[in-house]
C-alpha cells in the first residue's frame, strides 16, 4: 500500500494575506485554532469541504492551498531513472 501525503500552503498563504493569524482563519472556515495547527503541521488532513471553505478564505482553488502527493507520483516525477 502507497503512503500518501497531503502537503499545503497555509502558513505562507495566512502571511501573504496581511499575516492572518491562525486564529481568524480558524473563525473563517469555522473551526478551532488547533485544527489550523494541525492542518499546517500535516498532522491532519481536513475534509472536503473544510479544504474548500480554507482556499475560498484565500480566493484559490484549492488545488493552491493543498498538494496531494503519493509514493507512485513521487517516483514518476522523478523520471523513468529513478
Amino acid at each position: 500500500m502507497a503512503k500518501n501525503d497531503l502537503k499545503n500552503q497555509i502558513r505562507r498563504l495566512r502571511f501573504e494575506k496581511d499575516e492572518m493569524t491562525q486564529q481568524q482563519l480558524a473563525d473563517k472556515a469555522g473551526v478551532t485554532r488547533q485544527t489550523i495547527i494541525a492542518i499546517e503541521a500535516g498532522k491532519y488532513a481536513p475534509s472536503l469541504p473544510l479544504a474548500f471553505k480554507i482556499a475560498r478564505t484565500f480566493g484559490l482553488p484549492v488545488e493552491d492551498v493543498f498538494q496531494y502527493e503519493d509514493e507512485e507520483s513521487r517516483s514518476s516525477a522523478a523520471g523513468p531513472d529513478a
